[in-house]
């Protein structure tokens, strides 16, 4: 039988507003509360967050609920300095600069294009953070050891050719130097723990059977840290885009003023027309 909660567990649907015609709970949140001259984020008043807190502390705030401390503070803040532009290797910036160059009166639609382009192969470190925790509740349903997990998954990957998110990069090849600094910090902050011990020696295990030795990037690292945080998978996607979201407008606004009009690719830029020939319609 189907239960009436959804996949996020939650037990109200439209149906059972439509039955009983009450709707007085159908809008509700806990985020923020506006009224003539006041408005409150998770109770504070924006006025005094405005006054004393800073933007990574506001952002915490409004996604945990609650005010973060000192190390919290530090450890997501070089969360969001960890992928503020990389050129145009990854596809953001150019998709967002592609849209800019056709939609020069407004950055919005450019910048919107670049947000759309973060998904499971760029950005976003929502995909690894899910096996993160798969990987982990596998260890804690077996009271298995890291070590031990670590074999396994890597082999089941292996043997059912799965990609491990996480691991790669088109520009750095053993190591990512922007997941080694975010590590750092997030062990001086003593955010350095199980989850991220065994995503670490899957990454190492990993090494170890393919030989080949490709670097744990900064998306697998945003999850580690975003993970050991408490953060939603789903949060940490989020994060990732406002982490990218200072590069974004950059190339955006740098287009609309020194950009070509309307861009192109053209063939000399690796465009292969490999359709039918020229044919014709005869009726």
């Amino acid at each position: 039988m189907r239960s009436d909660k959804d996949r996020w567990g939650k037990p109200r649907n439209v149906g059972r507003y439509i039955n009983d015609g009450k709707w007085g709970d159908y809008w509700q949140t806990k985020i923020s509360y506006a009224k003539e001259k006041t408005c409150l984020i998770r109770g504070y008043p924006l006025e005094e967050i405005i006054v004393n807190l800073t933007y990574t502390e506001t952002l915490y705030l409004t996604l945990r609920g609650e005010l973060p401390t000192e190390k919290e503070t530090r450890l997501l803040n070089a969360v969001l300095c960890s992928i503020p532009d990389h050129q145009f290797v990854a596809s953001t910036a150019p998709a967002a600069r592609f849209t800019a160059s056709a939609f020069p009166d407004s950055p919005i639609p450019g910048i919107a294009t670049g947000i759309l382009t973060m998904g499971s192969y760029t950005v976003s470190p929502q995909n690894s953070a899910d096996f993160i925790n798969r990987s982990y509740e596998i260890m804690i349903s077996r009271n298995s050891n890291i070590k031990e997990v670590a074999i396994e998954i890597v082999g089941d990957c292996i043997k059912n050719k799965k990609r491990i998110p996480g691991f790669g990069h088109p520009t750095y090849r053993k190591i990512d130097p922007r997941a080694e600094a975010l590590k750092k910090v997030a062990q001086e902050c003593g955010f350095w723990r199980e989850k991220s011990k065994l995503y670490d020696a899957i990454h190492t295990e990993f090494i170890r059977v393919t030989a080949k030795e490709i670097p744990l990037n900064v998306d697998g690292m945003m999850a580690c840290v975003l993970n050991e945080m408490g953060f939603d998978p789903l949060e940490m996607a989020g994060i990732s885009a406002v982490s990218y979201m200072c590069g974004i407008i950059a190339h955006v606004v740098e287009e609309i003023k020194e950009g070509v009009p309307l861009r192109i690719i053209p063939s000399e830029h690796g465009v292969i027309y490999k359709g039918p020939g020229e044919r014709h319609i005869k009726r």
